[in-house]
This record gives C-alpha cells, sequence and structure tokens, in this order.
C-alpha cells in the first residue's frame, strides 16, 4: 500500500507540473526548439539513403532528435508506440528485449527461427534480421526514423509494412559525453554515460566513441510457488566505435555493438480457469504466475560493422557496409503459468548472419540524383525447443506426457540489387522511380522426434525430418510524383510494392500434417498513397497528411494446429500458413504547433480498416469470420509541452500527454477473452536544465495505471488461455551531466 500511495503522490505532482491537457507523448518528427523559438525546426532524415530535410520527402516517415526522445522518456523501440500513427511495437510474449512489430497492420509476431519480421530493424545501416534482442534500449542516440509502408526499393523484404532506423550518435572531432544515473519506482536503478571524440593530436585524423548502458528494476510480479520475482529487467549494453578521416573525402568507421539481457521471464494472468489445474485458479495481480520452471529468459547479441565512405568528387560519394552480427537466447515458457507441467518449454535461438551492402549516391546539382545499390545477404537461424505436454486427466501412456524436441535451422541467402532516382520535371514537380530485384534460397533443415521421457534421450517417433531448399525471386518497384504548391506545401503520390519472402516451418509436423513440411509463399502488398507537408503561419505549424489503400497478398500467419495423437487425445503444434488476401486502408495526420515561444503541441491522429478479402480454411472462405492483428481502427496521442526559461540561464520545460487505441486483436486465434478494449494511457514528465551541462528530469508513464494486455496464448488442447500486460504505473527521477 505504501507503494501505491507514493505513486499516486509522484503521479500528482507531474501532473500539477503543467495545466491539464489531453496529450500524449507523440511528435512527427520536428526536433525540438530552444525554450525562446518562435518557429519549428525540421529534422534532417536519410529515410532515402541520402540526406533531407523531412518536410521535403514524400514519404511518410517520423524522426525522433535526441531532445525528443528525453522529453517523450523513451526508454526503448516500444515507447514509440503511441508516437508514431498506425504503428505497434512490445516485448514479445514471455519475453524483455524480443521485438514484436506491425505498422499499418502489417508484421509479425511468431519469433521462431526462420519466420522473418514484416517490419525491419536497422542499427546504423545494418539490419537486423532476427527479433531476439532487437526492441532496442535507447542510449546515446542521434536519431528515430520510422518508416511506414512497404519499403522494397531501398530497404528490401522484410519491409514489408515498414522500417524502424535506429541512428547512433556520430563520431563528434570535439570531447563530448555525458553520464546520468535514472532512480524509480520497482528499484529502478538506469545508469548511462559516453564518452567521444578525437584520438591523439588534432590532425591525427581518428576518431572513437564508447556508450555504456545498464538498465535494472525489481519485477511487476512475483512467481508465488518459487518466490522469485518475474517482469523484471536486467540489461547491459556497450557501443563502441573507432573511425579514420583522410581530409573530407575518404573516411572509414568501424563499430561494435553488445547487448547482454539476464531479465526473468515475464508474468501472465490466466485469464480463465484450466479445467485440467483446477487447483490453480487465476491470480488477482496481473503480473503473478506459480511457475514450477527456472526462472530462465536469457539474450546475448553483438555485432560488428565497417561503413566506408568515399567522396572522389562532388557528383559522387560512394559507401560500403560489411556487418556481422550473432545472437543467442535460452527461454523457459511455461505457457499455463502453473506448477504443473501441463506446456512447458524450453527453447534456444541461436542466430548469426553477414551482410554487405554497396552504395553510390549521385547528386550534380542538376535536374536529376538518385541512389544505386548491391545488397547480399547469408544468415543462419536456428535452435532447438524441448517441449512437456500433459493433461493429468487422461492415463499415463506413451504420448502422456508427451515430450517432443524441435530442432533445426533456416539458412538464407539473399541477394539484391536496387536503385531510386528523382527527376525534376519541373522547378516544382518532380518525378521519383525506383525497383528493386532480389534474389533468395532459403534451405530449412529440421527434426523433430516424440520421446519417452523429458531426458529426451529415446525416441519413439518422429514427427517431421526434412531437407529442403525453396527460391523466392521478387521485383519491388516504386514510383512517386511529388508538386509545391508553395515553399511551404508539398503533396505527394506514390505506388510501391513490398514482399516478405516465405520459407518452412521448423515446427512442422509431417506425420500428422503433411502439407506442414511444404513451404509457405512470399507474402506482398502492393501499396498506394498520397499525402502532404505542410507549414503553416511562419513555420509555427507543421501538418503533415497521408491516406493509403494496401492490396496484401498471400499473408503469413502462426497458428496453432491441433492433431490427434495415436491414443486419440488432441495436442498441438506451431504451424504456419498462408492466409488469402486483405485488404487496408488507413488515413495519418501528425501535427505540430508552436503557438508561443513557451507552448508546443503535437500529436497524430490514425484511422486503419484492416480487412481479409480472402481466407481459406479446410477449402471454405472464411474471410468475415477473421480479424487482422494488432491493428486498431482508432489510434492517437496528444502531447502539451511548456518551455520557459528561467533566471538562473537554465530552463524549464513540463510535458502531459495521453494517448488512446481502440479494440485490437493481439492473436491469431481472436480469442474474445485475450482482445483488448479501446484504453488510454496518461503521461507527465518535468525537465530541469540548471546549465548547460546539468538536468534533473522527472518523469511519470502510465499514471493512471492502466491494465491493458499486449498480447497472450490460447491453447485449448491444454486449458490455456493466459494475457500479457503492458507495464504498470512507473515514475523515475534522472539525474545528467553533459560535457
Amino acid at each position: 500500500m505504501k507503494r501505491k500511495h507514493l505513486s499516486l503522490a509522484i503521479g500528482c505532482v507531474l501532473l500539477s507540473s503543467v495545466p491539464v491537457a489531453w496529450a500524449q507523448d507523440a511528435a512527427p518528427a520536428a526536433g525540438t526548439p530552444a525554450t525562446n523559438a518562435t518557429t519549428l525546426d525540421s529534422v534532417k532524415v536519410t529515410a532515402r539513403k541520402r540526406e533531407e530535410t523531412l518536410q521535403d520527402v514524400p514519404v511518410a516517415v517520423t524522426a525522433f532528435t535526441p531532445e525528443t526522445l528525453d522529453k517523450l522518456n523513451i526508454k526503448d523501440l516500444g515507447d514509440l508506440d503511441a508516437q508514431v500513427p498506425n504503428l505497434t511495437v512490445y516485448a514479445a510474449r514471455g519475453s524483455t528485449s524480443t521485438v514484436t512489430a506491425y505498422i499499418r497492420g502489417v508484421g509479425q509476431a511468431d519469433p521462431l527461427w526462420g519466420v522473418d519480421p514484416g517490419v525491419g530493424i536497422y542499427l546504423d545501416d545494418v539490419y537486423i534480421a532476427r527479433p531476439q534482442g532487437a526492441l532496442l534500449d535507447v542510449f546515446d542516440v542521434e536519431r528515430i526514423e520510422v518508416l511506414r509502408g512497404p519499403q522494397g526499393t531501398l530497404y528490401g523484404k522484410n519491409t514489408i509494412g515498414g522500417a524502424i532506423k535506429y541512428i547512433s550518435r556520430g563520431l563528434p572531432q570535439e570531447t563530448t559525453g555525458f553520464a546520468s544515473v535514472t532512480v524509480g519506482n520497482y528499484n529502478q536503478l538506469d545508469v548511462k554515460a559516453a564518452l567521444g571524440g578525437e584520438i591523439g593530436s588534432k590532425d591525427s585524423g581518428l576518431r572513437g566513441r564508447v556508450s555504456v548502458a545498464s538498465m535494472n528494476r525489481d519485477g511487476f510480479g512475483e512467481n508465488t510457488y518459487t518466490g522469485q520475482e518475474v517482469s523484471d529487467k536486467e540489461i547491459n549494453a556497450v557501443r563502441m566505435q573507432l573511425g579514420a578521416y583522410s581530409q573530407d573525402d575518404f573516411d572509414v568507421q568501424f563499430a561494435f555493438d553488445y547487448m547482454d539481457d539476464q531479465s526473468g521471464v515475464r508474468g501472465a494472468k490466466m485469464l480463465a480457469p484450466n479445467p485440467l489445474a483446477p487447483a490453480y485458479p487465476p491470480t488477482s495481480d496481473r503480473y503473478d504466475i506459480r511457475s514450477g520452471m527456472k526462472n530462465i529468459n536469457d539474450t546475448e547479441m553483438k555485432g560488428a560493422s565497417v561503413t566506408a565512405n568515399w567522396r572522389p568528387s562532388d557528383n559522387w560519394a560512394f559507401k560500403y557496409v560489411a556487418a556481422k552480427r550473432e545472437s543467442d537466447t535460452e527461454t523457459n515458457i511455461d505457457f499455463d503459468t502453473t506448477p504443473l507441467p501441463l506446456v512447458d518449454v524450453r527453447a534456444f535461438y541461436s542466430d548469426s548472419q553477414v551482410s554487405q551492402e554497396l552504395q553510390a549516391n549521385y547528386d550534380g546539382g542538376g535536374r536529376a540524383r538518385g541512389v544505386m545499390g548491391l545488397y547480399w545477404f547469408n544468415g543462419d537461424a536456428g535452435g532447438q525447443v524441448l517441449n512437456y505436454f500433459w493433461n493429468p486427466l487422461l492415463a499415463t501412456g506413451l504420448t502422456n506426457p508427451l515430450f517432443g524436441d524441435t530442432q533445426g535451422v533456416v539458412n538464407t541467402k539473399s541477394i539484391a540489387l536496387y536503385a531510386d532516382w528523382t527527376f525534376d520535371l519541373t522547378d516544382r514537380l518532380k518525378l521519383d522511380v525506383g525497383a528493386r530485384y532480389t534474389d533468395e534460397d532459403k534451405h530449412a533443415v529440421a527434426l523433430n522426434r516424440f520421446y519417452t521421457n523429458n531426458q529426451y534421450e529415446t525416441s519413439w517417433g518422429t514427427a517431421a525430418n526434412f531437407d529442403k531448399t525453396v527460391n523466392f525471386k521478387n521485383v519491388s518497384p516504386k514510383v512517386s510524383l511529388d508538386y509545391q504548391v508553395t515553399p511551404d506545401i508539398m503533396v505527394y503520390g506514390l505506388a510501391s510494392r513490398g514482399f516478405k519472402s516465405g520459407g518452412y516451418n521448423i515446427r512442422a509436423n509431417t506425420t500428422a500434417v503433411p502439407r506442414s513440411g511444404e513451404p509457405f509463399d512470399d507474402e506482398s502488398v502492393d501499396s498506394f498513397e498520397i499525402g502532404s507537408k505542410m507549414s503553416f503561419l511562419d513555420q509555427r505549424v507543421f501538418l503533415n497528411l497521408s491516406a493509403f489503400h494496401n492490396k496484401y497478398e498471400d499473408i503469413q500467419l502462426s497458428v496453432f494446429t491441433s492433431y490427434t495423437l495415436p491414443n486419440g487425445s488432441q495436442s498441438f503444434f506451431g504451424d504456419f500458413t498462408n492466409a488469402g488476401k486483405g485488404t487496408v486502408n488507413g488515413v495519418e495526420v501528425e501535427y505540430q504547433f508552436l503557438p508561443t515561444a513557451n507552448w508546443l503541441i503535437s500529436g497524430n491522429l490514425a484511422w486503419l480498416d484492416a480487412k481479409y478479402d480472402e481466407f481459406i480454411t479446410s477449402g471454405v472462405n472464411v474471410a468475415d469470420s477473421q480479424r487482422f492483428t494488432n491493428a486498431p481502427e482508432f489510434s492517437g496521442a496528444l502531447n502539451v509541452e511548456y518551455r520557459t526559461d528561467l533566471a538562473n540561464g537554465g530552463n524549464l520545460s513540463a510535458r502531459v500527454g495521453y494517448s488512446y487505441q481502440s479494440e485490437v486483436w493481439p492473436t491469431t486465434d481472436l480469442s474474445p477473452l485475450i482482445r483488448q478494449e479501446g484504453y488510454g494511457l496518461l503521461n507527465a514528465g518535468v525537465i530541469w536544465k540548471l546549465d548547460d551541462a546539468w538536468s534533473l528530469s522527472l518523469q511519470g508513464t502510465n499514471l493512471a495505471d492502466e491494465e491493458y494486455r499486449t498480447t497472450g496464448y490460447n491453447i485449448a488442447a491444454y486449458g490455456v488461455l493466459t494475457g500479457f500486460y503492458g507495464p504498470p504505473r512507473q515514475y523515475s527521477l534522472t539525474a545528467r551531466y553533459d560535457f
């Protein structure tokens, strides 16, 4: 009770810091102006792989500067969720750092190897192929960009929904850095620091930067069976950069990043009594569990890259990026959340990738400019899943308990050519055309067997055993026109295609369901979009609009498929299928308004209409009864901020915000109990900059302590119906020193 009273008190302090307003931490990509600014500044972005001003780019993109990220209290990529229209990002079921991302109703929630994401995540121009560890924590960042809609031309496969670009702070010529300490409820203690600058003499041409972060807090809940905390956080991360610069025409940059997530398992709530475990009714707390499994949920991710930039003339620039990434995950998943081993899974993931990209940029100052590139990727994604399924109401026998061992690896080899060019047809009218050709092989090796006990030594049957390769080829074109109506108003029309390659389901059970061992098809989206980028009142108002119509083909869905065991009882396996066709329509609004030098109003509104046109099950079209997952019809945010200079030379900014999203279906099984009704979140924050070096920040999130589900499990064969919930009310105080 003391913790609850204290959190409510701090929430009142946060809310009393600014006039009450309906607002939320969302801003359409403008840098935070100084407290005495009378105009808004537009951010520089690289959405089209060349530096441009955000308001001049005929693309639906939102960008966040470091100042905006701090003021909106963005701790990881999941906190961007409400601040970008039609974006859904959250931690995958049971994890802390595995990402689930959807943009405009397109994404992928299955983190198994061989299953590709629908939203591409890039760390400093390097594609992160696997979702494990990809819910990146935000520290020492230069900018984050979110591109909405298919990005098949410049960013390639698996950006069928869009792309999220995480851009680290660059290498400075002068020594700069910072150190910060954050404390908060649930015993939160975060420490972040960075240092960078010239190495050696001022003319040495060598620069470096090191960034470190340690994020820790206690759990939101408890495993009442073992007494251990769950839904806690324990993540350590480091990034190192080294650059060698030769005059202004050539440089080579080396980068290394490492992340170690030792957080425990996430708590989940039983949404209905499990008939197989009547002694364990649902708990009252949404984070508490009673699992008999060990508290293991570890992910280690690391990557290294080299980037070479060569500018042989004023017209041409060449860029080469080579990178290697690896990740390893071990996690225990207790689907039923009880001490009984009804559905207990031990999972091991091991992934590695090597990529190379050569890029040529041309801008001769005339009417044509563009980028061309060659991309190569080779990645292995594999592991092992040990299943323990038990129905205590049935007699013990060969298939009860059911011990399964799923193991395999999927190798992906992909090569792509791309080009994107802009032509000035007149002084106001521009044509942009592009295309990408991709040739990709997926080679899958799977061995899934049943065993007599949980030592997995003596096998009594094989569910799947195959070694297969499938090839995918795709051409993703793009064409757009933009017209500068006035110096402050630009309108555009865009047609583009995105695709996500198919593959094999490593969890297949070809004995019971023979087609599960066949490859699933690639999926594609043809997108048609119109939009505008506008500024008014001498750049005191930014208003960006977009409307789109997407035709979605061969939609890939991860589902649970039941089958009959030899003893006549029912079990299940994780299946993968192409659902059919869908149509997604939407409208997006982003705005920023600076009514005076002290007030800033910003936010977004989104409408999404995602429907299946065809969904074939057992030869029957059941489209009318199906729903898109993670596709709320309405969502929006409003943020109100007050800034003022102080007499001592510092300044104070205070923010209050509110976001809302309508009903959402998080999982493909469409369980009404996992479905999340519409809800809103209230956040607030105050930042006091004492001078150019010191600052204090008091932040609060979900101040009303709203209970909302992000995802869940529904496994009828074993009575499992659980939900995973978003974070509770949190508040924190940060002290930061910049130099």
